[in-house]
């Protein structure tokens, strides 16, 4: 069959032609989207009269079975038809015959696809947003059974202050529900519907834009034709929101890194997502955060790409707009299996609480804490704790030990108005406990931040 849309040009495309303008290769992935936003046409079509309900009918079964062939692996992809919508068309034209070409009334390719692509990005949201909420469920209950395990808190990955590892695993948690509300925020702005909007000026036939939005579970039909065909604002979204979710997972896969290597040795990764050595048998590799490291450069790269393409481009529809596609597709694929695989992979590891307490004895977590209780109990200036906390510090590290496992008696040789309760202050557990303000590290504060999280994801 020759090609439906092929009104000015009289000469068959060359096959070099075919295979540089076609982008059936990749958008056959919103074949489902098509056939949906089809039946949705043909309905609004029927409902006004501009198709009769026998030729809706025959147009309903023959999508149905497109779709049902396409699932089965039995539709047949011709580079000739360019795109997945004429090649649905084609083969509804052969199924149904002249019927079949009454579908295209009243819509042009360009509204076509902006529908197409814009369901498979608020449907990829919801995907995302889902497993979003999964992995912080994992978060909270990980954090949940280490509210007390004493970790360092760093900065500039050195020693700092003593927290507890829920904690720190709940400032991720926190970095997610972010990312949630962005992907939510995103659905939102852009849940409104392109058919109807023709190649770019609307259309002359009398359609009802609001009952294909409802009938396709949009909010309402957009609002200015010309802006919507050439619209890539949602893409653009999924993308941004992708980019930043991979940069904290990216984040987090580095802690994972560090804490299952040797030096470290704060959790164990479960043989179920470690590799081995090709060489060394003794080998066991952190793969999967390294590669969830990895991929936050090529979601990035993505979005640059697409906002480049778009960036000089004039109202409306221009051919560049094909390249938008296969770069949210690729983001879209790699944030879904990077979700689901980080979620077992902190489901399944073992947190080594030994050796996050050995860690948290190393680099005087509690220096704060004496400086702290310089100036609240013997009333000194700061800078003047300052530098006593100093000078018990470079003690410390003279006699091979941490500051919290100081003597009484060598604390007092270094300032007699230390008091006999300054043990206390310089206990670790203690420490961490006394960062009891909102949002602190103290076990009562990384409950009341759990409980939070558990609510706010019951009320979304």
């Amino acid at each position: 069959m020759a090609k439906l849309a092929s009104g000015r040009v009289t000469k068959k495309s060359s096959r070099l032609l075919d295979e540089f303008n076609a982008s059936l290769p990749f958008d056959r992935e919103l074949c489902r989207e098509d056939i949906e936003g089809s039946i949705a046409h043909a309905t609004m079509l029927e409902a006004q009269g501009i198709i009769t309900k026998e030729e809706f009918e025959r147009i309903k079964k023959g999508l149905l079975q497109i779709r049902e062939e396409i699932e089965k692996g039995e539709f047949e992809f011709n580079i000739e038809d360019e795109d997945i919508h004429m090649a649905v068309e084609k083969r509804l034209t052969a199924l149904i015959g002249d019927a079949g070409k009454k579908l295209h009334t009243a819509r042009s390719r360009n509204d076509q696809v902006a529908l197409d692509f814009r369901l498979y990005v608020q449907k990829s949201n919801q995907k995302i947003i889902n497993l979003l909420v999964e992995l912080m469920e994992v978060l909270l209950d990980t954090a949940s059974k280490h509210t007390e395990t004493l970790l360092p808190g760093m900065t500039h990955l050195q020693h700092a202050q003593p927290i507890n590892f829920g904690y720190h695993l709940l400032a991720y948690a926190s970095m997610f529900k972010r990312d949630v509300e962005r992907f939510e925020s995103s659905y939102q702005r852009n849940n409104f519907s392109p058919i109807g909007c023709a190649a770019l000026a609307g259309t002359p036939h009398p359609i009802d834009r609001e009952k294909t939005a409802k009938m396709l579970g949009f909010d309402a039909p957009t609002i200015n034709c010309l802006d919507t065909v050439s619209d890539r604002d949602f893409a653009l979204e999924i993308l941004f929101n992708i980019a930043t979710m991979m940069m904290h997972i990216s984040r987090l896969s580095e802690e994972l890194i560090l804490w299952s290597s040797s030096e470290f040795g704060f959790v164990t990764l479960s043989d179920e997502y470690s590799t081995s050595s090709s060489i060394m048998p003794q080998k066991k590799n952190p793969d999967v955060p390294e590669l969830l490291r990895g991929k936050s450069g090529r979601v990035y790269g993505n979005l640059l790409s697409l906002l480049v393409v778009l960036k000089g481009l004039p109202l409306a529809y221009n051919k560049d707009m094909q390249e938008d596609k296969e770069g949210v597709f690729d983001s879209v694929k790699n944030a879904l299996i990077s979700l689901e695989i980080l979620k077992e992979t902190i489901k399944t590891m073992r947190v080594n609480e030994e050796n996050m307490k050995k860690a948290a004895l190393m680099g005087h977590l509690t220096a704060t804490d004496l400086a702290d209780y310089l100036v609240q109990k013997c009333g000194m200036p700061f800078r003047d704790a300052y530098k006593i906390t100093g000078a018990l510090v470079v003690e410390a590290e003279k006699k091979g030990i941490d500051l919290s496992q100081m003597s009484l008696k060598d604390l007092k040789n270094v300032d007699s108005s230390i008091g006999d309760d300054i043990l206390e202050f310089l206990d670790l557990r203690h420490s961490m406990n006394a960062r009891d303000s909102f949002g602190g590290t103290s076990t009562k504060q990384t409950q009341k931040q759990i409980d939070y999280f558990r609510e706010w994801l019951k009320r979304r």
